[in-house]
């Protein structure tokens, strides 16, 4: 029996759809992201891969044609952050809606003064509660080379985060490691806000915080300013940033790294795998 089938039925994957060798090789080769996996943890993703793609449903939108690339190229990248959790953390949901460049969703928000707002929000990525999720390919492609940077590990740390309800910046966790998360997480998620405050503070009058001169000042921060929006993605964005950019995690925030070391299985900063000459 081929490795990666022993490995589906070890794990009690009986649903599985299997990834051409030459696929597999074409799409993980170069990633970094994948280079902390070793040989049996790479086959171990291939395998919650294959099950991940057998229960999950592809749409393209907008004229976009979801071809066997793109659902492993997502797969990939989905799987990463569950390696070690296990694909049926993934139950909630069963559609990926790919659509060929951003996308715009309708906002409606009141304020505290009770206005009504209503605006148009572009997006790379969405994760719905017990929905699915949608996903910008150029944003999602694991081959744009983009730094420091994952939509698709963003969405799917949402969607670990929704399994116990309403997004809060914390998945289902084992007794455990309940007090540290909520001690540790609380404590970088004050700690960045308060950084976000003080940048926004050294902005200068005539420049608007929201338009791109104002980013030499945000660069200043060690994550995306997006992650002080609200606990549940400062764990989407610390979660995409301990995958993608790890060290700049670890220098940062030491004890949220290790938690998420601890929570995942998986120590990015251990690079097993080269990566293959190009």
């Amino acid at each position: 029996m081929p490795p990666t089938a022993m490995l589906r039925r070890l794990l009690g994957l009986s649903r599985s759809e299997p990834i051409d060798a030459a696929r597999w090789r074409r799409v993980t080769g170069d990633l970094p992201f994948l280079r902390h996996l070793d040989a049996a943890e790479r086959e171990l993703l291939k395998a919650q891969c294959e099950a991940f793609l057998a229960a999950k449903q592809f749409s393209g939108a907008a004229g976009f044609e979801v071809d066997d690339d793109v659902r492993v190229g997502i797969a990939v990248q989905a799987c990463l952050p569950a390696l070690h959790l296990g694909v049926s953390e993934y139950r909630d949901f069963v559609e990926i809606v790919v659509y060929p460049d951003r996308f715009v969703a309708p906002r409606r928000q009141v304020d505290e003064a009770g206005v009504v707002h209503e605006y148009d929000d572009e997006l790379a990525g969405e994760a719905m509660q017990g929905g699915p999720v949608v996903l910008s390919w150029p944003d999602a492609d694991p081959a744009a080379g983009h730094v420091s940077y994952n939509v698709v590990i963003h969405e799917f740390a949402h969607k670990l985060d929704m399994l116990d309800g309403a997004p809060d910046g914390a998945p289902p966790l084992p007794p455990g490691m309940r007090e540290r998360w909520t001690r540790t997480m609380t404590a970088a998620y004050e700690h960045f806000c308060a950084s976000v405050d003080r940048i926004e503070a050294a902005i200068p009058r005539h420049v608007d915080p929201e338009s791109a001169a104002a980013d030499p000042w945000y660069a200043r921060l060690p994550l995306d300013p997006y992650a002080a929006t609200d606990p549940a993605e400062f764990f989407a964005v610390t979660a995409e940033t301990f995958f993608t950019d790890p060290g700049v995690l670890r220098d940062a925030y030491p004890s949220l790294y290790a938690l998420f070391r601890d929570y995942f299985a998986q120590d990015p900063l251990t690079v097993r795998i080269a990566m293959r000459p190009k």
